[in-house]
């Protein structure tokens, strides 16, 4: 399926599934070669972030990796192996691991995520070329209700 010479009318009747799916791929593949280029992945990033006080942890404790995944279930793919994305942050003394295999932020490893969440703005704006906020907000809108239509939850 394309959108090219595609009519309105035709495009209203293309699956929703298809072109989320598509666009999902997508998106997850841009986003992350970006990161790769500047030498690190997502999930490495999810990380610090799922250990970061000052992001997504609520209190900032140490946690396994079990308990990372978890965290992470609406959103890491089947092929992030957080295991060994720990292991690259341990070795860059971004984490550390304690006598319970809980890991650790280290002062260095919050600096990196400050660093490297200043990727995310250059990221966002070269996905968001010639798409004004109007549009992407009703887009988004459109997809909640699509999501609440079938039965999900749409925060």
């Amino acid at each position: 399926m394309t959108t090219q010479q595609i009519s309105d009318a035709e495009l209203a009747g293309q699956p929703a599934a298809y072109w989320t799916g598509i666009a999902y791929e997508a998106l997850i593949a841009y986003t992350r070669a970006r990161q790769a280029e500047k030498g690190y992945t997502q999930p490495q990033f999810w990380l610090l972030r799922n250990l970061s006080e000052n992001d997504i942890s609520p209190d900032g404790e140490g946690m396994t990796i079990p308990e990372l995944r978890e965290a992470m279930t609406s959103y890491i793919r089947p092929e992030d192996d957080l295991a060994a994305e720990a292991e690259v942050l341990l070795e860059r003394g971004w984490l550390t691991r304690d006598a319970e295999d809980r890991l650790w932020l280290t002062e260095e490893g919050e600096q990196a995520r400050v660093n490297l969440a200043r990727n995310a703005p250059a990221i966002r704006a070269a996905l968001h070329e010639g798409i004004d906020d109007a549009d992407y907000v009703t887009t988004l809108k459109v997809l909640q209700r699509m999501i609440r239509n079938a039965g999900g939850t749409a925060a």
